[in-house]
This record gives C-alpha cells, sequence and structure tokens, in this order.
C-alpha cells in the first residue's frame, strides 16, 4: 500500500438532538491495543454516559464495532460505515451519548450516529500518508547550498542536516521523484555527491 488515508490528531465535536447529547471522538491508531487502549479511556471518562458505541479501522484489515447496548444495527455498524465510506484506516472513533429522555427510533439512532461519526472525523482532519523513501546525502560546505535547494525543488522535503567535516542532509521523496533528482544531483555536484537509500516510511502528504 503506497498510501493511505487516516487523520491527523486526536480531536472531538458534539451535536444534541432530541435533548439527547452525541459526543463524537476520533483519532489515529496503529494498533488494535492502541485503538482498545482509546475505547477504555473515553468510556473511563464518559462512565456515565448511556451509551459509549465505538467502531475501528486498521490497515491490516482488522475492523470491530459495538453497539454498547443500543438496537443491533443502529449504533456501532453505521459508525463503521462512516469510516469506511470515508476511505479513512488506522482509525478508531467512539460515539458517547447522553440520552435526553425522546427515543429517536431505529431510523433516528442510526442518523444520529452517523452524523456523530462524520463530525469527530471533520476535527480530526482526514489526510493522505504516502510512503516516501528515506534518503541522505554527505557533501562537502562548498556544494551544501545548491545540494540542499535541490530537496525541494525536486519535491523533497528535509528532515535533518547534519553539520560535521561535511555536511549530511537527511530527507524524504516520493519514490517516483528519485530518478529526477539523482540526475539533477549528479548535473549539479558534476557526479562527485551521491544520495543513499536508508529505508521507506509513511509521511503526510499535502495534495
Amino acid at each position: 500500500m503506497a498510501e493511505y488515508k487516516t487523520v491527523r490528531k486526536n480531536a472531538q465535536d458534539q451535536f444534541v438532538e432530541k435533548r439527547s447529547r452525541f459526543i463524537g471522538y476520533a483519532c489515529p491508531v496503529q494498533t488494535e491495543q492502541e485503538a482498545l487502549d482509546f475505547i477504555t479511556s473515553k468510556k473511563s471518562e464518559h462512565w456515565d454516559a448511556s451509551h459509549n458505541v465505538y467502531a475501528y479501522i486498521l490497515r491490516d484489515g482488522t475492523m470491530r464495532f459495538s453497539d454498547d447496548g443500543e438496537p443491533q444495527g443502529t449504533a456501532g455498524m453505521p459508525v463503521l460505515d462512516v469510516l469506511r465510506k470515508s476511505g479513512v484506516t488506522d482509525v478508531v472513533t467512539v460515539a458517547t451519548r447522553y440520552f435526553g429522555g425522546i427515543l429517536l427510533g431505529g431510523g433516528g439512532l442510526v442518523r444520529a450516529y452517523s452524523h456523530t461519526a462524520s463530525i469527530a472525523l471533520q476535527a480530526a482532519q482526514i489526510i493522505t500518508m504516502r510512503e516516501c523513501l528515506l534518503l541522505s546525502l554527505t557533501c562537502d560546505y562548498g556544494r551544501y547550498g545548491r545540494v540542499a535547494s535541490l530537496v525541494p525543488e525536486c519535491g523533497g522535503v528535509t528532515d535533518d542536516t547534519v553539520f560535521e567535516e561535511k555536511v549530511t542532509v537527511k530527507f524524504h521523496l516520493a519514490p517516483e521523484l528519485l530518478g529526477t533528482f539523482r540526475k539533477k544531483l549528479a548535473d549539479a555536484t558534476n557526479g562527485q555527491v551521491d544520495v543513499t537509500e536508508d529505508g521507506k516510511k509513511f509521511f503526510e502528504f499535502e495534495e
């Protein structure tokens, strides 16, 4: 998977429907244990709530949801459906409800929990994560200025610069841009500086 969608941060939003208060949380996670820990924390925080419904999807294909006492199919599945339709993964959502005394009915519950999940995702900000190459190069101080400017010119992002006897620039770049970068680097340094591949990692990608 060269890229995937997830959320940027742990965030929340809420609304009131017929006196019932719905609070939606969305949080990025990378493992099932992280998802379960987040759910547990929200259940503890809202121990007095009527329901703490949840759903999560991980990149390995794991999907879980719970109605937490609401009629079957009216809560957890609608929350999970919102995650799936949004195309996000590595995300956990908790939808907390404080019952306001007025029954919403099956259709009303589905709409309310779907909306809770939607506003939580909006608050947490959906982003695209793209797999990039981790790269580094070392040059003398005379070439540093030109070499360093090539990184952003070619669509890369500098992660670190180490100034020692020579300068080492560490950066990440989309794989399809490496060929162009290598060519420009060779032209700029008369082939005296090469780039080393140090691995791969997912980074937030800005359109």
